[in-house]
């Protein structure tokens, strides 16, 4: 997720202002470990279930506002103890909670198969499914549902403007149990709660032939029924999955590193912002493979609306609002390696992809970032970049950090390191942690690993902790 980015001469004072009117006006937002292992490969202290397939079949009512179907996910149990359960997260309920009687929950999960299902908690976001037999470490398993989905009457991330619709965080995912147990945490509007291990997806959608489908994973279009297309998206090793759906404006660009650049535009998007966003966007998904790592996916595709808020990050797919100077597409673009390919727990430790987006795109704008921390206002002592989501919860007011402070710490550090080290840090990190997931702790070592200058004062200092 970001704020409307900018090219200010004062940066974090211009970003300030920006996060915080936004929040205001939209008040709500917008993917060493390991990756997957061979099936009977113990790596302790895993996190699991891993290995995640998820096959899907979705129709959509005549413009895209309710989707029924279902869904099969094959998973491994990665752990060496006994799996009893799986929790399926329903992210989509997270605004909505348990809804009311006249106006239910957005997401709902029936015709449970290969488990019996449990009661509706975590504000009816969670679903446990209770396994028939325990499932002992490297077996295999699976289990299926009917899924509801009614887009709610909002312009948001899971939400629709005007006849385009917004299916981010709408389709259930697995949660993932590691040495701290089952991650259940609360829905947040303001950021993201989400952590998911890299999962396969093979989706079939059956809608109106007058609706486009932007998709996370590589997809293609053939006829279906009388007026109806069929879209099917393949994706491997993303942490999720999300479309939009609406009668877009379309045109594709290839970047010369040879990844498929799709766009989708609302026929009242400024042009420039068009032309702005798709060439930031070919440019920068070829810059971060420089810097972090190629691009894995070959296919992106750019969302764009001018009354979206901000812009929020899928695997695959970014939502962007658009004006005539363009919009956060370099930000969500970013995140395609930071939180996307490098996983975190975004409840966590938000500041492992937002501030790391946020440096990647002051990087790759080339704002001056020499004075940045001479502007960082820390309200009191337990301010820090590398707070969670419970705390920004409740300091709302400084929830702009983790873009700001968090961005000119990681400039900082690139001057305490110097370019060239900095840089082999970030494309060694991103290559160790591959599919995986960071950790704060894991990001610390590996930058003290790099040079012999003690760091302790540099995390204290810019309170990273």
């Amino acid at each position: 997720m970001s704020p409307h980015p900018t090219a200010p001469s004062t940066l974090l004072r211009r970003l300030l202002v920006v996060l915080l009117v936004w929040l205001v006006a939209a008040g709500t937002t917008a993917p060493a470990a390991f990756a997957t292992p061979p099936a009977g490969e113990d790596v302790p202290g895993t996190a699991t279930p891993d290995g995640l397939r998820y096959d899907v079949r979705l129709r959509a009512d005549a413009d895209g506002s309710h989707w029924t179907g279902r869904q099969r996910v094959s998973f491994r149990n990665a752990s060496d103890q006994p799996l009893r359960e799986v929790y399926v997260r329903l992210w989509g309920n997270g605004e909505d909670k348990c809804g009311t009687p006249g106006a239910p929950s957005p997401v709902k999960v029936s015709g449970v198969r290969g488990g019996t299902a449990g009661d509706l908690t975590v504000d009816c976001t969670a679903l446990a499914i209770t396994l028939p037999e325990p499932l002992a470490h490297g077996e295999r398993t699976s289990v299926a549902f009917d899924v509801s989905i009614t887009v709610p009457e909002r312009n948001a991330r899971f939400g629709r403007e005007g006849a385009f619709r917004f299916l981010g965080n709408a389709l259930p995912v697995l949660a993932v149990h590691d040495e701290k147990g089952w991650h259940l945490d609360p829905y947040m509007s303001l950021g993201e709660s989400f952590y998911a291990l890299a999962s396969d997806f093979r989706v079939r959608i059956d809608h109106p032939a007058a609706l486009e489908i932007p998709a996370t994973g590589r997809t293609w279009t053939r006829p279906g029924g009388a007026g109806r297309a069929i879209t099917w998206s393949v994706a491997h090793q993303v942490r999720d999955f999300a479309w939009a759906a609406g009668p877009f404006r379309t045109a594709t660009d290839v970047s010369p590193g040879g990844v498929t650049v799709k766009s989708y535009w609302a026929p009242d998007t400024p042009a420039e912002g068009v032309r702005l966003n798709r060439a930031d966007g070919v440019a920068a998904v070829d810059r971060f493979g420089e810097e972090f790592g190629r691009y894995p996916y070959g296919e992106i595709d750019l969302v764009m609306t001018s009354g979206f808020g901000g812009g929020m990050e899928y695997p695959g797919l970014v939502l962007v609002g658009t004006t005539e100077e363009g919009s956060a597409v370099v930000h969500e673009v970013a995140h395609q390696w930071w939180y996307g390919i490098v996983g975190n727990d975004q409840y966590d430790a938000p500041w492992l992809d937002e501030s790391f987006a946020q440096y990647a795109n002051a990087r790759f704008y080339g704002w001056d970032m020499s004075e940045c921390w001479a502007d960082t206002y820390w309200p009191s002592e337990q301010s820090a970049v590398t707070n969670s989501m419970a705390y920004w919860a409740g300091h709302r007011n400084e929830y702009h950090l983790i873009y700001s402070a968090g961005s000119c710490a990681l400039s900082r550090l690139e001057l305490t390191l110097g370019s060239d080290t900095m840089a082999r840090l970030l494309k060694e990190y991103a290559r160790d942690h591959w599919y995986g997931v960071s950790t704060t702790a894991d990001f610390k070592n590996a930058a003290q690993a790099l040079t012999d200058q003690d760091l302790t004062s540099f995390w204290e200092e810019h309170r990273i902790r």
